[in-house]
């Protein structure tokens, strides 16, 4: 019995069925015998969650544009489908064809959040391909992996052949080029693998060695040979109009998470947080222009039926003249029907008009992130807002209609103190009572949420420690009390160990890799799922692997010990990250990308706004 047929036998035993059947519209169907290359995009989620993943889309039809490729899709089944899987002996399968992933000849994961590196190994264990690099010959799925995690790569690195660091647009195609010329040729897989060392944005992991000192810090990243580069350099995308972008996009059958069409406005932040890893990573700024934003924007109403569309970046309201192109855009969207939302609206920028532009085809919740309660935090952060425009903006926001209001806040961060913590409060407070003062009746919904600084790489609080769990839990149990005394606000809060692993892995080492391995062995997976997630299991396999996971979230790094993501070149400076934490320990704020440039070093990457430096 061949493989699908043997999926749909299980389908009326399982839950959500839809995850598995594939044919959803504008699913690409080729025939596997012409082609020359089978590509698996791996999502190591379930469906819902990997569906809403741009990335996924763009390089999904981006290679199958390719007549010599075909790239299929597949997701982490949920727990209910892995059982009967192994059951009846079913390989995890592709949703285009239902082949085996063993059969594929690349096999290519998304890292977009450290907690589904779990998911990663066991998506290798339910297709029966060895975890290791080492033990995956010629002839076996060579393993890649890309996405915002690959800007430290060393937890996984024994598991991954190949990281593509950075936009994957160009670089995956310079990657194929290569991969054909290997598996049509004689060619070792060593040789493979040094050839792709000489693509920019590839980083082979195999091909470094790392020393350690006694004390448990890294004492020297080493290539193994001179043909490795001593840094691997991010690929960026230099120009948003010419890079490809779909005309129709695959439209899951259910739903998913991010059930809408998304376009993406421009790419980079020049806002500078300092706990952001995004707004290093993925710098400089590059918009795209308006006129291709409103033709891909009416292709996709036109070419999925979704009902809503979404503007995203990092910061859609820094996008020049916003309220001009949200109304071009309503324009032909509430003709057919087709909400329109703008996420990573920042307090500061948000004007009247392009309120008046949203709330025209429904009032959706807006949802802003002060991320810390005083000024003087913010001003370490580098969030530039004032609190006067917090209040104006949700007071507009009031006077608009709209009664749905979400703030968002990280709780440890550095400096922190408990005036901090309750200034959160006195903000919560003060936006109930600008409700109160403007005499409306209606019921409204106030919800503060806060996570818990993960000190990230290539950001100035990466030599930061993290809170103690026991420090985490009594500071939101403080926050919780005080605002239990508002009426109409909701206070959600992430989970403490969930932020301890998230640092862990974020700032782990290869030595990690060792534990990773012992928690899938005890049964680790969907850790972002709060019902499955197991601290008491993290804790065990750190204790077969002989380490202390407090080694890398709660110590304090000196700025000249050697990071295990030093390999990585991001084209921001050391320097520059050292001098802005040393501004931040001062409480002085650094102007935008946009007001001067900063000197961050990024301006070396041709193409973008680097505002005194236009490359």
């Amino acid at each position: 019995m061949v493989v699908k047929d043997k999926v749909f036998k299980l389908l009326y035993s399982i839950e959500k069925p839809g995850r598995y059947i594939g044919n959803e519209i504008n699913m690409v169907e080729k025939d596997p015998n012409k082609v020359d290359i089978r590509f698996a995009f791996c999502f190591p989620d379930v469906y819902e969650i990997g569906m809403s993943h741009l990335g996924l889309k763009i390089l999904y039809h981006l290679l199958n544009q390719r007549e010599d490729v075909y790239c299929e899709r597949a997701f982490m089944p949920w727990i209910d489908m892995q059982n009967r899987m192994q059951k009846e002996g079913i390989k995890l399968f592709s949703l285009e064809t239902f082949t085996t992933l063993d059969e594929f000849d690349i096999i290519g994961f998304s890292l977009s959040y450290e907690m589904s590196y779990t998911n990663v190994l066991r998506m290798l264990r339910l297709s029966r391909i060895p975890l290791e690099s080492k033990d995956r010959p010629k002839g076996m799925p060579v393993v890649i992996a890309g996405g915002p995690c690959t800007y430290n790569p060393e937890p996984l690195w024994e598991f991954i052949d190949v990281f593509i660091i950075g936009e994957g647009e160009e670089v995956i195609l310079e990657f194929i080029d290569l991969f054909k010329k290997y598996k049509f040729s004689d060619m070792s897989k060593e040789e493979f693998l040094l050839e792709c060392s000489n693509i920019e944005g590839c980083y082979v992991p195999s091909l470094y060695e790392v020393k350690y000192n006694e004390d448990g810090t890294i004492k020297g990243i080493l290539p193994k040979t001179d043909y490795a580069p001593s840094k691997v350099k991010k690929r960026i995308v230099r120009d948003m109009d010419s890079v490809y972008f779909p005309e129709s996009i695959i439209t899951p059958l259910i739903e998913v998470v991010h059930d809408r069409a998304v376009v993406e406005v421009f790419r980079g932040c020049g806002r500078g947080c300092r706990f952001c890893q995004a707004g290093v990573i993925y710098r400089p700024v590059r918009f795209r222009s308006e006129e291709k934003i409103i033709e891909y924007s009416k292709d996709l109403i036109e070419n999925t039926g979704c009902n809503e569309l979404s503007l995203i970046s990092l910061s859609t309201s820094d996008y020049p003249n916003i309220e001009n192109l949200a109304k071009n855009i309503l324009q032909f969207a509430e003709s057919k029907k087709v909400n329109i939302s703008l996420p990573s609206l920042r307090l500061d920028s948000t004007s009247l008009e392009l309120l008046k532009q949203i709330e025209k085809v429904r009032k959706p919740t807006l949802t802003f992130a002060p991320e810390a309660g005083t000024q003087r935090l913010r001003d370490v952060i580098n969030k530039n807002i004032k609190e006067e425009e917090i209040y104006s903006t949700v007071k507009l926001a009031f006077e608009r209609g709209f009664q749905n209001i979400k703030l968002y806040f990280m709780l440890g961060l550095p400096t922190e103190t408990d005036e901090d913590i309750s200034g959160i409060y006195e903000i919560a407070k003060n936006i109930r009572q600008i409700y109160s003062d403007l005499g409306f009746k209606k019921r409204i919904r106030i919800t503060i949420s806060t996570s818990f600084f993960v000190p990230k790489p290539h950001t100035p609080f990466q030599w930061e420690a993290q809170d103690s769990i026991d420090e985490m839990e009594r500071k939101m149990k403080m926050l919780r009390g005080k605002l239990s005394k508002i009426k109409d606000v909701e206070y959600k809060w992430h989970d403490f160990y969930l932020s301890k692993l998230e640092a862990v892995l974020s700032r782990g080492d290869r030595r990690v890799s060792r534990v990773l391995k012992e928690a899938v062995d005890l049964g680790c997976q969907f850790d972002d799922w709060s019902e499955l997630f197991d601290f008491s299991k993290w804790q065990e396999a750190f204790k077969k692997a002989n380490l202390d996971y407090s080694f890398y979230s709660d110590r304090k790094r000196s700025f000249d010990e050697i990071l295990p993501w030093d390999i990585i070149d991001t084209g921001v400076s050391k320097e520059f990250l050292i001098k802005e934490c040393n501004r931040a320990y001062e409480a002085k704020p650094t102007p935008s990308c946009f007001e001067r440039c900063t000197g961050c070093g990024v301006a070396t990457y041709k193409g973008g706004i680097c505002v005194d430096k236009k490359v």
